[in-house]
């Protein structure tokens, strides 16, 4: 699994398979969260949107100190 967090885009990706597999589809899951799927319909990855406001404020997280647990 791999993580990230993409302080221009206020992005957090996470990938659940190795590099090079592509998504077949993506899907937006709830308001700013995507998940995107393989040909097979898997769950390949995650990533959510304007993570900043999200964790800062709920959790008392920066988004580098949640990706970091």
């Amino acid at each position: 699994m791999k993580t990230s967090y993409d302080p221009e885009a206020d992005a957090f990706p996470a990938w659940f398979v190795p590099e090079g597999v592509k998504s077949d589809r993506t899907d937006e899951v709830a308001p700013g969260v995507f998940v995107d799927f393989d040909a097979a319909r898997c769950a390949i990855g995650v990533e959510v949107l304007s993570i900043r406001s999200r964790v800062s404020g709920t959790y008392g997280a920066s988004p580098k100190q949640a990706a970091a647990e």
